[in-house]
């Protein structure tokens, strides 16, 4: 018997919210982003008014009211989102508790056990549409198939609040036709490395050599002609389970570009002081620093190293993070944003050796010190204390991630 595996999308989420909450503008063009003058000005979310002027997801702001010179550009409010999303989440539990999320706006259900109690996969997915539209006043669109991509899949086909079902039987009709582009995890350099043999449908992925597509993508070429020929297997999570942290990060595109080390150097002990607070507030230290930069031309790259041992000193991560950075880049462009993550986490309580090529009783002092600092933050504000090398560029230091964190989603094979 195949499985039933539904993937839910709520419709432009963040557009949607704010729309809802605001019923004045739910006949106007609006997109929500950061802020312009900071530079955070990407449009993260629209609502259809937008988008049928041509505005996409991920330009920046400037660009969009170009195309619509009466654009409302709101600030996120991560905080409501996430309400509507444990809104949603509680009408998905009434179904089943394999519930897997993709990001806050995404997620799967394996309802394979429920169809007996609620009716096809069909009919399953029909009724949550029609819960949320009632019950949350926004809309969804959901896949239904028998593996987790093409239900995916499914639910990008038709929105908004609509239902696709792809089966065994019609998934090469379905699926194959579309561009290679819309398969889970073929992003623009896949898709361009694809096009130059001519792959550019998931059909042409699908009945293209397994062994050529591995000469040129190496393992990601298995992964992707097993999912365009619908040979996912991969379960969906139990719900609770994906709730366990894996990663802790922040990130910030700057006020201004970064040209220098020294710039750089600022960025990254703001970003290591809020990632190491949350990772001390959440009970964790990490064993691995990445980081992740992206120049001027939008190009990016990301590096990883262990650390000597696990921490939660922003010292340490910060320290290892700028070795990353003057190691790896070599100022061909100035820097438009940079991101700092702890991940390989342990618990804060497991048993660590101690080194003996490290001053233990310093490292304690320098945890005592950063603990303390949480304690002053909390009661009087974050910045009533900072470093003093933070007075360098008030332009580049004057933020706090720790609050203002973006969310982002979770990757499909989860953070390793």
């Amino acid at each position: 018997m195949n499985r039933v595996i539904l993937h839910v999308d709520l419709n432009n989420f963040y557009a949607s919210v704010e729309c809802l909450h605001r019923p004045e503008l739910r006949d106007k063009p609006v997109v929500v982003g950061g802020n312009p003058a900071l530079r955070h000005g990407i449009v993260l979310a629209k609502n259809y008014l937008a988008k049928s002027f041509g505005i996409k997801t991920g330009e920046v702001i400037w660009q969009a009211r170009k195309k619509c010179p009466d654009l409302i550009a709101l600030p996120p409010d991560y905080s409501l989102y996430l309400r509507f999303a444990r809104l949603a989440r509680e009408i998905y539990l009434n179904y089943t508790d394999q519930i897997e999320p993709f990001g806050i706006d995404e997620a799967w259900l394996d309802v394979t056990k429920s169809i007996n109690l609620y009716g096809t996969g069909k009919e399953i997915a029909d009724q949550i549409r029609a819960r949320i539209k009632f019950e949350l006043g926004i809309t969804a669109s959901v896949g239904v198939s028998y593996n987790k991509i093409f239900a995916k899949l499914g639910s990008d086909l038709k929105k908004p609040d609509a239902t696709t079902v792809i089966t065994p039987e019609n998934f090469r009709e379905v699926v194959w036709p579309l561009p290679a582009s819309d398969l889970l995890y073929v992003g623009r350099s896949t898709e361009r490395k694809l096009a130059r043999y001519m792959i550019r449908t998931i059909g042409d992925i699908a009945t293209t050599s397994r062994d050529f597509l591995h000469f040129i993508l190496g393992k990601w070429g298995d992964v992707l002609w097993s999912f365009a020929n619908g040979e996912d297997d991969s379960p969906v999570a139990i719900f609770g389970e994906e709730g366990f942290i894996k990663s802790i990060g922040n990130s910030t595109t700057t006020p201004r570009d970064l040209v220098n080390n020294e710039d750089v150097k600022l960025v990254l002990y703001v970003l290591a002081e809020s990632v190491a607070a949350r990772m001390r507030e959440h009970g964790f230290r990490c064993r691995t620093v990445q980081i992740h930069v992206r120049d001027t031309d939008l190009a990016v790259f990301e590096r990883q190293a262990k650390t000597a041992r696990p921490t939660n000193l922003s010292s340490e991560i910060a320290l290892l993070a700028m070795k990353l950075f003057t190691d790896n880049y070599h100022w061909e462009k100035p820097l438009r944003s940079i991101g700092v993550r702890g991940t390989d986490l342990v618990t804060e309580g497991k048993a660590i050796q101690v080194s003996l090529f490290m001053d233990e009783e310093k490292r304690k002092r320098h945890e005592d010190l950063e603990k303390t600092v949480d304690i002053l933050r909390k009661r009087f504000g974050h910045f009533s204390i900072q470093r003093g090398m933070m007075l360098g560029d008030r332009r580049l230091t004057d933020l706090n991630p720790k609050d203002d964190h973006v969310i982002h989603p979770v990757g499909f094979f989860g953070p390793k």
